[in-house]
């Protein structure tokens, strides 16, 4: 009679318990993150659109929903979240080519899309803010 066998060690698939958490892993997880944020962020650019489109009104209330302090850093996350997503995208597109995978260029690659990422979206709210009259 053949004995009864218990589950067959099996090896350990890669995981996030087995890896120690690395810079291009974290991006990478905040690359899709960014993603699906700007899915939610697509839906303000819709309201902004339909607003517009609206009438004075219809604008006055987006307008003010905006500008208020709580709209205001959810524009700057919605900034931020779309600029590191292109420089991801970017990222994605040199690896594409073959180009980037050595420790250093993988390294160097992924620290230029975060800093990248926070100083452009810098730049591009001090220049919106100049040309919108001042941040207010």
């Amino acid at each position: 009679m053949a004995e009864a066998k218990g589950p067959a060690a099996r090896p350990l698939s890669p995981h996030l318990t087995i890896y120690r958490p690395m810079l291009t892993m974290m991006m990478s997880i905040v690359h899709r993150m960014t993603g699906a944020a700007l899915y939610v962020g697509s839906l303000l650019l819709a309201w902004w659109l339909l607003a517009a489109a609206s009438g004075p009104n219809a604008y006055a209330i987006f307008q003010s929903a905006a500008s208020s302090f709580i709209g205001r850093i959810v524009l700057l996350g919605y900034t931020w979240a779309l600029i590191h997503h292109m420089l991801g995208g970017l990222r994605h597109l040199i690896w594409d080519t073959g180009r980037g995978f050595g420790p250093a260029e993988r390294e160097w690659l992924v620290r230029a899309n975060l800093a990248g990422s926070i100083v452009l979206t810098i730049i591009l709210w001090i220049v919106g803010g100049y040309l919108m009259g001042g941040l207010r």
